[in-house]
């Protein structure tokens, strides 16, 4: 029984290191390169989110970097999309200060 609760217990703490340091990297490193032009990441991640084909001829790096903004800040069940992208915009202008 102690064998398994320690092994509970260090699972325990290894996903919370784990998950605080996501969320660091992500605050610290990933979040800060949509500072460059936040209005348009914001028009990219709209138009991934409701065209079918949304690269359709053009470049793909900006969608890529535009859809990795999708992975970090999720989109909660059932919310709708203006709801979305207003919280993604609010998120960018606190780690920016970039306000649009």
């Amino acid at each position: 029984m102690r064998r398994i609760l320690a092994v509970f217990l260090f699972t325990s703490v290894a996903m919370l290191l784990i998950f605080d340091a996501a969320e660091w990297y992500a605050d610290t490193s990933a979040l800060p390169r949509y500072c460059e032009s936040p209005a348009e990441t914001i028009a990219i991640v709209r138009e991934i989110l409701t065209s079918p084909t949304p690269v359709a001829g053009k470049s793909r790096r900006p969608y890529v970097v535009a859809a990795k903004l999708i992975f970090l800040v999720p989109r909660e069940d059932a919310e709708p999309l203006q709801s979305y992208l207003k919280r993604v915009q609010v998120r960018i202008s606190e780690k920016c200060g970039a306000y649009f």
